[in-house]
């Protein structure tokens, strides 16, 4: 299965580098990881709710344009894992707005549904986004989400308690449909699609990512799905030191 997010940050392409490059910046905003653990040669082990699994780095490309794109594999052999397998790239594009932040990857499922893994994925992006732009830490973005939802569920209560059927019926809707404040995390702000009308689209519309030969190299062990990697315009692939899932 492959799936697509993009979101459009108003902060500079270093600032967002360091923020999903970094590891212990990057699981601070990724509802997908509670933790990641660099093991040395571009490997990494992460792990959440005590299911773990490996990935290994297969480079990074910073492009004479500004455009950067790094790229990974990762995988996961424990039977609980939502994914056994997968390969993608995360890609920065600058633009007069700001950078567009997207990703891009398969993955071979295990017991997560597709639509779920999106929705965690985007809802990510837009805590990143969020931290980035107004300085609220990821950890507090979390609890106004969490608090927001128990604010909706409670007046749902309340509802079907004192209210009619049909009005009742009319206030979980209501509750189910009314968007996210502002200030909270929301994963309907990000595109789902690159080539659909948003109002992050950009006017030009990127190349397919290449097959990465560094990718073909990995370990079968991490995983059996491989790597994709962005074109870029100049530049070599590099291995790092370690990177975070995609």
């Amino acid at each position: 299965m492959r799936l697509y997010v993009e979101t459009l940050i108003s902060a500079d392409i270093d600032r967002i580098w360091q923020a999903t490059q970094n590891l212990d910046q990057h699981q601070r905003w990724d509802l997908r990881f509670g933790r990641i653990t660099a093991l040395g040669s571009g490997r990494l082990r992460y792990s959440t709710l005590g299911i773990s699994g490996t990935a290994i780095a297969s480079g990074d490309r910073h492009a004479a344009d500004g455009t950067r794109t790094s790229a990974l594999r990762f995988g996961s052999t424990h039977p609980l894992s939502p994914i056994r397998s997968g390969a993608g790239y995360w890609r920065y594009l600058p633009t007069p707005a700001g950078t567009r932040f997207l990703t891009s990857y398969d993955y071979r499922p295990r017991l997560l549904p597709r639509r779920l893994m999106w929705w965690a994925t985007a809802w990510s992006f837009d805590r990143l986004r969020l931290w980035l732009e107004t300085g609220v830490t990821p950890e507090r973005l979390l609890r106004r989400a969490l608090a927001e939802v128990a604010v909706r569920a409670s007046a749902v209560i309340a509802a079907g308690c004192a209210l009619p059927l049909w009005a009742a019926l009319t206030v979980l809707i209501a509750g189910l449909l009314w968007p996210p404040l502002p200030g909270t995390p929301a994963a309907r702000r990000c595109l789902r699609h690159h080539h659909r009308h948003h109002r992050h689209r950009p006017e030009r519309q990127e190349p397919p990512c290449p097959r990465s030969s560094s990718a073909r190299s990995a370990p079968a062990s991490t995983a059996s799905t491989p790597s994709s990697s962005a074109a870029s315009a100049s530049g070599s692939t590099q291995e790092r030191p370690a990177s975070a899932p995609a």
